[in-house]
């Protein structure tokens, strides 16, 4: 799922297109993809784009008049741009948003529709699908502290949580915690202050080192190709391959669908958290450090 850095980047660019530009037509592909009812499609057609903006991983064109169109890429959705005349590639495209500048296509890979477009009037409809949680980027240390202890838990799921913290998710919490050196399996209520602010300090610079490479590398191009996994991560999506900082192989955690990376030697003291599946299968045999495993 694309998360605060991706969807940052995403907003840039479509600002950069569409911010001024009349919407020509939105054309519902797939109807599914729409799941609001009220306004109609014909009500945000023929107006000029006033605003694009992100909330939490979502991101909004504000059409004016309090007249928003807000997507979800979920899991598999992604936007594509194509200039007046070109094609869009293959795939399956759930909806466009046809302006004088270009297109722009809402699509989703594979066959579970997760994806989703409301259009929205008033601003007070619009902070209603805001979960709550806090803009990591905009507070301070303080109000980092106060967020992370309203609650005991894991401090994977703290990051995670939309309700705590805003677009954060599975990719950028592995490196966030990696850089702070802290076990995904930490309490947030058992942090001390020191390790507190290490996390806070991790939060600000991951997600600005990778807002800044992911604006770097396109170079004023529309984003093609987001990924929740990149060559150039410490540890998500790195399971077994070295850990840059201290060589040892990166671990995991597996539960339903998703999985936390970690690097035991950083960030557990060297011994490995319990994967649900593996240890239960191993059991004595399961190695407890990374001595072990070695």
């Amino acid at each position: 799922m694309p998360e605060l850095p991706d969807v940052a980047i995403y907003v840039e660019s479509l600002a950069a297109r569409v911010l001024g530009q009349p919407l020509e037509t939105l054309a519902i592909k797939t109807p599914f993809v729409l799941r609001s009812v009220s306004p109609p499609v014909s009500a945000v057609e023929g107006r000029r784009v006033a605003g694009v903006r992100r909330l939490g991983k979502r991101i909004v064109l504000d059409m004016g008049d309090e007249l928003f169109i807000v997507m979800h890429l979920m899991i598999a959705g992604r936007l594509r741009w194509r200039t007046p005349g070109k094609k869009m590639p293959p795939g399956n495209v759930l909806a466009t948003f046809t302006f004088p500048s270009g297109v722009l296509a809402l699509t989703e890979a594979g066959s579970t529709r997760r994806a989703s477009l409301h259009l929205v009037h008033g601003e007070g409809t619009l902070r209603g699908m805001d979960r709550g949680g806090i803009e990591p980027l905009e507070i301070d240390r303080a109000t980092f502290a106060a967020q992370l202890a309203r609650e005991n838990h894991t401090l994977k799921r703290s990051l995670t949580d939309p309700r705590m913290f805003s677009g954060i998710g599975n990719a950028y919490s592995d490196e966030i915690l990696h850089r702070a050196r802290l076990s995904p399996l930490a309490l947030s209520k058992k942090l001390s202050d020191a390790e507190v602010s290490r996390l806070y300090d991790a939060v600000q610079t991951v997600l600005r080192e990778w807002t800044a490479r992911l604006r770097d590398q396109l170079g004023g191009e529309f984003p093609e190709k987001v990924t929740a996994f990149r060559d150039e991560m410490a540890v998500h999506g790195r399971y077994g391959k070295p850990c840059p900082v201290c060589g040892a192989p990166v671990q995991r955690i597996r539960y339903a669908s998703n999985e936390t990376n970690y690097c035991a030697r950083c960030q557990t003291g060297g011994r490995l958290l319990a994967d649900r599946a593996m240890s239960r299968l191993l059991r004595e045999d399961w190695p407890r450090s990374i001595d072990e495993l070695e």
